[in-house]
């Protein structure tokens, strides 16, 4: 099963051949216990030799088979631990997935109280918790995870999915510079691909800007052209994502806007070309907006036809960073009921599939774009799901004070201030914290 790396990626044709083919001598080495024809059964199911077998075929029928192993030995927690991946996969997979990561949940949370120090067990429970509703329930297990495998990068930089769910930046900042140290240095000695660096510098620059440390996530983006291992078209391709979410996160308006696309496939400048369409649109540049927002949709045609490749078919519906930048465009042009409806339409779409992890939500650009449109007390609302769904984000929370202000809510507006002061550490520097430094004075 090592061929089959769930929430990361899916075997191509020649690796589902050579599962199968193993399977096969498997299956003539006779199995001798009934949970290692149970796995093999599963396996099996899998890797079954049917081109026709789309992913998410695949996946059922290895969930399915899983399922019954572990109906025949619930107490097992190798069986119990990977049946819960299996439904995680699903919802990955966008297969009902909210009943499933429930399902999972339960599951795990059962064999947690049992195993507190069996890793998959707490690594499948946080990826499982994974998203706003439920990420409270992960809390346990990220708080455990670490200290079950301090020495591997992922293990380090897991439970900061559930510390940037719940808005607890320094917990998730502690976690990503453990995680990192700790993947520079395998790294060095050949033990540990680039990729776990890069993951926990992502979260690292996104917990930074949301506790209001510009020159540290800026720092990070310096660092990302350092990873070990990494080739120059990776660095290059992380560096201008982290470039472009640092001028968005920061409302940087002209600077998003006058971004450049490096030497790059198209499919991976969709980041660049999002947030260049948004900045140009802020901006009121309104030909240098249409022009990005083209080649928005150039690089997303480009994606959609890299995933249809690899064998995922795209959503249905329009991407979200496309009805994103087409918002804000029309928002531009004065094409005001267009560009709300686009942003609703991105807003239903993100919250159904689990919302932003380490991004700028949809509700977050409906919440300004009413505020910029003089309608406070509508943008109050919307700022407030935002903090609901995603706790303490700098902006929403920024923003929600000066929507509330201007809404005649002066004691709610002066309570936003304080918590934003409060998520920010003895040497943040977001220039904004200045306006909440004024504000808490008057009290």
């Amino acid at each position: 099963m090592v061929l089959y790396r769930q929430l990361w990626d899916f075997p191509n044709a020649k690796k589902l051949n050579e599962g199968s083919d193993e399977i096969d001598q498997a299956i003539r080495l006779n199995p001798g216990t009934a949970k290692e024809k149970g796995f093999l059964m599963a396996a099996a199911a899998f890797f079954e030799k049917d081109p026709k077998l789309s992913h998410r075929n695949r996946t059922e029928a290895y969930s399915g088979a899983l399922e019954k192993l572990h109906a025949a030995m619930p107490d097992d927690v190798e069986v119990g631990s990977f049946y819960a991946l299996t439904l995680v996969a699903l919802a990955d997979q966008d297969v009902d997935p909210l009943n499933n990561q429930k399902k999972a949940i339960a599951v795990l949370d059962a064999l947690f109280e049992k195993y507190p120090d069996h890793p998959g067990v707490a690594h499948y429970l946080i990826h499982a918790a994974d998203r706003p509703e439920l990420a409270r329930e992960g809390l346990a297990a990220a708080r455990r995870y670490a200290a079950i495998a301090p020495d591997s990068p992922h293990a380090l930089h897991m439970p900061s999915h559930i510390f940037v769910r719940l808005g607890y930046w320094q917990d998730s900042i502690r976690s990503n510079i453990a995680s990192d140290a700790s993947a520079r240095r395998l790294a060095e000695e050949h033990k540990a691909e680039a990729h776990y660096q890069t993951h926990a510098l992502d979260f690292l620059h996104y917990s930074y800007l949301q506790s209001g440390q510009e020159s540290k996530a800026v720092e990070v983006v310096a660092r990302a052209d350092q990873v070990i291992g990494a080739s120059r078209e990776r660095k290059l391709d992380y560096q201008t994502f982290l470039a472009a979410r640092t001028a968005l996160e920061l409302h940087r308006w002209k600077e998003a806007a006058a971004l450049k696309d490096p030497a790059l496939a198209a499919d991976k400048l969709d980041t660049i070309r999002w947030v260049r369409a948004i900045g140009a649109a802020r901006s009121g540049d309104v030909p240098a907006a249409e022009s990005a927002v083209a080649a928005l949709q150039e690089s997303v045609a480009a994606r959609e036809a890299q995933s249809l490749r690899e064998g995922y078919p795209p959503p249905k519906e329009k991407a979200s960073d496309q009805r994103e930048a087409e918002a804000w465009l029309a928002f531009a042009k004065r094409e005001t009921d267009a560009a709300l409806a686009e942003l609703r339409a991105a807003v239903a779409y993100q919250e159904r599939n689990g919302g932003e992890t380490v991004n700028m939500p949809a509700r977050e650009m409906l919440a300004d774009m009413l505020l910029e449109l003089n309608r406070p007390s509508d943008a109050l609302f919307e700022y407030q799901t935002v903090l609901k769904n995603t706790p303490n984000r700098f902006d929403a929370l920024l923003g929600g004070a000066r929507a509330a202000e201007a809404a005649g809510h002066s004691d709610l507006a002066q309570s936003l201030y304080a918590q934003l002061a409060q998520v920010c550490p003895p040497g943040a520097d977001r220039p904004e914290l200045k306006e909440v430094e004024t504000h808490l004075a008057k009290k």
